[in-house]
């Protein structure tokens, strides 16, 4: 799924999986040693924890009630403030080489908003982190709209961001294809990033302008 040459007004960004890195086994570990899984069980701990986190992210659920379904009990306050500690730690490293190619986008003065499915926390977090403060004109998460991609509404709402009055003159770029597919229906262009940053490359410094 590549964009046309056609340039380009602004990008929409995903997040996890394009600007930020996927956790690695140890900080799913780290997490679930945190909840006294057990250890042998790390994929039915995964399991859990995605089981609800749609509605997490969709600003459904407090942290309380999103652990107290992982868990199927409620955490203290202690261990709330442990989870999600370790929870945002696995969300927060970033890709370098993606980060150096928003740069020079932004530089050749691309608009670029950030629409990522994320809960309250790590939302704030993020709006904190460098390359949020000076590459992303708005950074808008699904917690606060209250839905999640690929869900219409999200699109809409990132398209008007962007200022551009053109659908077709804005890429939207995600590593989950039914995320991209979703957007090319509302007449985005889009790219399924797969990892390779030169793809990122040709897609925003040679449609510019």
């Amino acid at each position: 799924m590549r964009p046309n040459t056609a340039a380009l007004d602004a990008v929409i960004l995903d997040y996890n999986g394009v600007i930020g890195l996927q956790p690695t086994r140890s900080q799913w570990l780290r997490l679930a040693r945190t909840t006294s899984w057990p250890e042998d069980d790390l994929t039915g701990f995964q399991r859990a924890f995605w089981s609800a986190r749609e509605p997490y992210d969709a600003g459904q659920l407090s942290d309380l009630a999103y652990w107290a379904k992982v868990l199927g009990a409620h955490p203290g306050p202690r261990l709330l403030r442990e989870l999600r500690a370790a929870d945002t730690d696995m969300w927060t490293a970033t890709d370098d080489r993606v980060l150096d190619v928003l740069h020079r986008a932004h530089q050749a003065g691309l608009r670029m908003v950030l629409l990522s499915n994320a809960p309250h926390h790590l939302s704030d977090v993020l709006d904190t982190t460098d390359w949020c403060r000076h590459l992303i004109t708005r950074a808008l998460y699904s917690a606060r709209l209250e839905t999640c991609k690929p869900a219409p509404d999200a699109y809409l709402h990132a398209l008007a961001a962007t200022g551009a009055s053109d659908p077709q003159r804005v890429l939207f770029i995600d590593d989950r294809a039914d995320n991209c597919h979703a957007a090319q229906s509302l007449g985005l262009r889009a790219l399924h990033y797969t990892g390779r940053p030169e793809a990122l490359e040709t897609a925003l410094l040679h449609t510019t302008g």
